[in-house]
């Protein structure tokens, strides 16, 4: 389904100007808090009202400042999940599945029970709110939105409030749920994780800006910006002087110097190593060769951190039953000239 997002607001503080035209079916919006992630959600549901600009879905115009289109929420065919979940809390959870569904008493029960079935509910039809656990309480409202068929379903940091166990179990049940969905969907998110495991398409905000778009493994694997590489988790991030066209020396890394895949051009600015990249190297002459000084170690249960006395991070995995891992340390480490990042400033 096509999304136009062309507009801008203007706060105080704060000017969010979104680009993105497409027709990805599962997208995600990953930035830091603050950066306009969920006032853009906001106004494509006409929750917020931009300035100016045009929301475009699937053919039709939600916004459209030129043309004085302002679709009310309710018209425009879209279901938002809250972060609280915005359950009614004195209704059940067949009335609540039941609230947003038109037609007849017995075709809005039917059309509940369909749904009680899709989110696994059976039992819990005519429990409030307050007598579900969290995760049961995601189903319902997801089975309440889904229950009038929206075109387009708006997830605003569904699992912020989880602890590590409960989220990462109602991931792979939103994971299917998506992937069922028929029509489009959006997940706002400051966590990695959630935007790869779960979104196609990805979008990156920072400051109020659309910084980077495209299918979510290729910003991965090319960010191409240093903010974008911070926003996908790049923890090795270097100011670079160039050398060559294919040789540069990292700056903040005590002017390590390391051989690339990729051309250094004019407009890359610095440099970037997944964590995950290094491997050990035992040859003195062995390309990107980089000496294991001062290594400080951190343990956690199913991986060890390694800081270098240049400041490169080096994450390696573990067994949880390995608590010693100092005896195993390389004389230095190496890196594969392709999976050095090349990247330029915004």
């Amino acid at each position: 389904m096509q999304l136009i997002l062309d507009f801008e607001k203007k706060l105080e503080d704060f000017h969010l100007h979104v680009h993105h035209e497409g027709d990805a079916s599962r997208i995600g919006i990953l930035g830091a808090s603050g950066c306009g992630k969920s006032m853009t959600l906001r106004s494509i549901a006409g929750i917020e009202t931009p300035d100016r600009g045009l929301i475009r879905l699937g053919g039709r115009d939600l916004f459209d400042s030129s043309q004085k289109v302002n679709l009310r929420p309710q018209e425009r065919r879209v279901g938002y999940l809250f972060q609280n979940y915005a359950l009614f809390p004195t209704m059940t959870v067949e009335q609540n599945i039941m609230a947003g569904v038109r037609g007849s008493k017995e075709e809005r029960q039917k059309r509940a029970q369909e749904m009680v079935r899709a989110f696994q509910l059976e039992g819990l039809e005519k429990r409030r709110p307050a007598e579900l656990s969290g995760g049961q309480q995601q189903r319902a409202a997801l089975a309440r939105i889904i229950a009038y068929r929206p075109e387009a379903l708006l997830l605003d940091e569904p699992f912020s409030a989880m602890d590590y166990f409960l989220k990462e179990k109602l991931r792979l049940e939103m994971k299917q749920v998506l992937q069922e969905f028929e029509g489009l969907s959006i997940l706002v998110t400051h966590d990695r994780d959630e935007a790869y495991q779960l979104c196609d398409h990805l979008l990156l905000m920072h400051e109020g800006s659309v910084i980077a778009g495209g299918p979510t493994k290729e910003i991965f694997d090319h960010p191409k910006t240093v903010e974008a590489a911070r926003l996908t988790g790049c923890k090795n991030i270097s100011r670079i002087r160039p050398l060559g066209p294919h040789r540069i020396c990292a700056l903040d890394w005590d002017n390590l110097e390391l051989t690339t895949q990729e051309e250094v051009t004019d407009d890359i600015t610095h440099a970037g190593i997944r964590a995950h990249d290094f491997f050990p190297c035992a040859g003195e002459n062995a390309e990107n060769r980089i000496p294991m000084k001062a290594p400080v170690l951190t343990e956690l249960p199913f991986e060890w951190y390694i800081v270098l006395q240049n400041k490169i991070w080096w994450k390696v995995p573990k067994d949880i039953r390995s608590h010693d891992f100092s005896e195993s340390l390389p004389r230095a480490l190496c890196v594969d000239p392709s999976a050095i990042m090349l990247l330029s400033l915004l």
